[in-house]
């Protein structure tokens, strides 16, 4: 098992590499100035070229992306162009806003869509499976924004149930309550395609599971349905299943950035959105920096938590 971390760790430094040097060189490669987006249209070429060489975005590309990355690996990440704030604890503190949002959202999906795949694995071919279906192809078929803006009119602004934006209330706002009340549209919105997945992934695993000899060996030594489905059926079914879960994060990175964009969730999808649009290098690198190590991690942890799940797995 040691061996194994330390190989898969040392795996995830040429991934980062890799991904660093897409980003940087796809916003560099993309139209727009963000000196003449940050000055306006009214400075002057030698101002333009002044703050381009303060900048350092004169030099060739190969030497600014190995001075960013150099300044990375000793924890300087940059300042923002355009909020002319260091990168680092800013895109920390909005990755905590969007941690929040994603890992409620992916523990939904996860309970939500473990428990209707259960459900219809052993009610298969009943009416449940086929209403389990119908709702699993609806979860599959909306996209994440569209389902955003129809929860947001229907229970926000029709019905006036739960608020449309932000984290917290303006007013008076701030406490537990308050941010669980803004949390239940955008979480909803979010879990919605990754539970639709899980629960087709556990629907499959159990009806390949439940087919085992030792399923009805269980059953005929008299255990009880509860005990046969949980100590003996979903463990052995579990290893695709926390595959799916593991990968969803990606989705959920993915798809913050619409429902950020919607609920007005002051998340990193909404940072990007903004670094994007006005060129922020920094910003836009560190924060898919931030995320890329986010993701790799915790596909490192599922990988790892396959011999706990089924101990007939060892690494070597």
């Amino acid at each position: 098992m040691a061996v194994y971390l330390v190989r898969r760790t040392l795996w995830l430094v040429p991934v980062l590499v890799g991904v660093t040097f897409l980003v940087f060189l796809t916003m560099h490669l993309a139209p727009g100035d963000p000196v003449k987006i940050m000055l306006g249209p009214r400075a002057n070429n030698e101002t333009i070229a002044r703050v381009r060489t303060e900048l350092g975005l004169d030099r060739p590309l190969p030497v600014q992306y190995v001075s960013w990355l150099s300044r990375v690996l000793t924890g300087d990440w940059g300042r923002s162009i355009q909020l002319r704030r260091r990168v680092l604890p800013l895109v920390t503190s909005r990755f905590a806003s969007t941690a929040l949002l994603g890992v409620t959202a992916l523990l939904l999906a996860s309970l939500g869509g473990i428990g209707a795949g259960i459900g219809a694995a052993f009610k298969r071919h009943t009416g449940w499976d086929r209403l389990f279906t119908f709702f699993a192809i609806i979860g599959f078929s909306i996209p994440v924004f569209w389902l955003g803006l129809i929860l947001q009119f229907v229970f926000g602004v029709r019905l006036g149930w739960l608020p449309t934006s932000g984290m917290v209330s303006s007013i008076g706002g701030g406490g537990i309550g308050d941010m669980t009340y803004h949390l239940i549209l955008p979480v909803l919105a979010l879990a919605a395609e990754p539970m639709a997945l899980i629960a087709r992934m556990t629907r499959s695993s159990m009806l390949e599971v439940i087919q085992e000899d030792y399923i009805r060996t269980a059953r005929s030594k008299g255990l009880t349905e509860n005990v046969v489905l949980l100590k003996h059926a979903l463990r052995n079914a579990f290893v695709p299943i926390l595959t799916v879960i593991g990968m969803q994060l990606g989705f959920v990175f993915a798809g913050s950035v619409f429902v950020e964009a919607i609920f007005s969730w002051p998340g990193i999808g909404n940072l990007i959105v903004n670094g994007i649009l006005a060129r922020d290098f920094p910003i836009v690198q560190g924060s898919i920096l931030l995320i890329a190590l986010s993701y790799v991690l915790i596909n490192l942890i599922v990988d790892v938590s396959y011999a706990y799940v089924t101990p007939l797995l060892r690494y070597e």
